[in-house]
């Protein structure tokens, strides 16, 4: 019955219990047979009307009396994205032949969330842009927007609690609080050029990869699958948000503006040291941290140019090594698919990786 609760998912639930570290390689001895890669379309395909419900949702429910509220909607709506946390979401589901008007709202409340700390990370970042557009808070100010952002997490609560489901309710609280640990970790280690790997890891996991894993544990859920194939799907969204942030990371030094559609060389500008950063400096003399330093102390590359430190970056090894990571989390993802048997939906899982490896935006 599409009202009722599911009990099993209103015991508490942990976390997954895949350490980053563990990510790095897989439990299973051999991944399972891969598809014809399909192309993004297909993928697409799979979930389209679905999506396509999810953004009138996402719409028709981010409302208010106030009406700077409804312009900022209005902003956040037209800049678009990517959305593929529902997107994930609903793959999960249909992975269980589940299709519901449950999994459509919740798909709406993991993207309020995403949307709800992008807000916030551009107050905290500065952010002029943000999409190639203008950012809310460049428009509207930071007081504006730090209180919208916390109306979207609120929304998604009050939208999360409509669906009577005490397990799912505590997953995104959890998930939402881990999100803002990760940011305030990541402040307090901003030009720290002590910052480990399995620091920046951490950090990561709670801003990015915990969300993803979540998404897919929800289609799990109202899917009533089995704990092993919950927890698969859980390691799964893990090993695939780490090597989406990698890549962003990487993106960072070795995209356009245009195709970014934000500042490049912004992470490091902030002193937030990701990893092509880390591995660099792990890799540096004394003379290439200093460089560093200055683009830091600078808030820019006034006296260090961005090409410079990208062609440090490459020389050195540390794009390299970057991208080996995200590979490997990206082949962390399909190997917790192991337990599932082909279908169209294990198939886009499967192929989504790649597209997250190869994306330039």
């Amino acid at each position: 019955m599409e009202g009722a609760p599911l009990s099993r998912a209103n015991r508490k639930r942990q976390p997954p219990q895949a350490s980053v570290n563990s990510l790095r390689t897989s439990t299973l001895e051999t991944p399972p047979v891969l598809p014809v890669v399909m192309a993004l379309p297909d993928i697409v395909s799979l979930v389209e009307s679905d999506l396509m419900r999810v953004e009138r949702v996402f719409r028709d429910e981010f409302l208010s009396d106030l009406k700077v509220i409804s312009d900022v909607a209005s902003h956040v709506r037209d800049a678009g994205g990517k959305r593929i946390r529902p997107a994930l979401l609903l793959l999960a589901s249909r992975l269980f032949a589940h299709s519901s008007d449950r999994m459509i709202t919740l798909g709406a409340v993991v993207e309020y969330i995403h949307t709800a700390t992008l807000l916030h990370d551009d107050v905290i970042d500065e952010a002029a842009t943000r999409r190639g557009r203008k950012s809310a808070n460049s428009r509207w100010g930071n007081k504006t927007t730090v209180l919208i952002g916390d109306f979207l997490y609120t929304k998604s609560m009050a939208m999360a609690l409509t669906q009577d489901n005490l397990g799912i309710l505590r997953l995104l609280s959890d998930v939402t609080l881990r999100m803002i640990e990760g940011q305030v970790l990541e402040i307090e280690r901003e030009a720290d050029l002590s910052v480990r790997e399995d620091q920046h890891l951490d950090i990561i996991r709670r801003k990015t990869a915990d969300l993803f894993s979540v998404c897919m544990r929800i289609g799990a859920i109202l899917g009533h699958a089995s704990e092993e194939k919950e927890q698969a799907l859980a390691a799964y969204g893990l090993a695939l948000g780490l090597a989406f942030q990698m890549k962003d990371d990487l993106l960072d030094f070795t995209a356009t503006e245009k195709s970014l559609g934000k500042p490049i060389g912004l992470d490091l500008r902030e002193g937030k040291l990701t990893l092509p950063v880390i591995y660099m400096l792990e890799a540096a003399d004394g003379k290439i941290r200093r460089k560093v330093e200055t683009v830091i102390e600078d808030r820019g590359f006034e006296h260090v140019s961005h090409d410079e430190i990208v062609g440090l970056a490459r020389r050195c090894g540390a794009l390299d090594r970057a991208e080996a990571m995200a590979v490997k989390q990206a082949e962390a993802a399909r190997l917790a698919l192991g337990p599932f048997g082909p279908s169209p939906e294990r198939d886009a899982l499967l192929t989504l990786p790649d597209f997250i490896l190869a994306r330039d935006h």
